[in-house]
């Protein structure tokens, strides 16, 4: 059950295959890195952690896409990941998809949808 929401960014700060935008979440005490992105009209949100290991994706600041656009890549191991889904497409996420955050986009914002716990 959501407990709340807080605010990510302004929606348009997303462009569709482009830049994201870092965040971090609240978990058991800890600031835990995360990512938002925008994927065929649609905002997305993730831990920021590959499936291989616990290492960022970004290969620069809010760089989580392959040059085409199209996928999301781990800037140390190469894996790739399936932007509206998180799931494992290839590399050393072995099958190990990306952990999903849930988000909304309400008035012009993107917001996170918390839940126990977080923030």
């Amino acid at each position: 059950m959501a407990a709340g929401q807080r605010l990510i960014c302004a929606a348009g700060e997303l462009a569709d295959g482009g830049k994201g935008v870092r965040f971090t979440v609240d978990r058991e005490g800890r600031a835990i890195p995360a990512f938002a992105i925008r994927y065929r009209g649609r905002a997305y949100a993730y831990i920021n952690e590959c499936g291989h290991v616990p290492a960022e994706l970004d290969w620069q600041p809010g760089e989580f896409f392959d040059l085409s656009g199209l996928y999301l890549i781990c800037a140390i191991h190469g894996a790739l990941y399936a932007p509206d889904s998180g799931r494992c497409l290839g590399g050393r996420c072995q099958g190990r998809g990306l952990k999903p955050l849930p988000v909304q986009e309400t008035d012009g914002n993107l917001f996170l949808m918390l839940e126990n716990n977080d923030g």
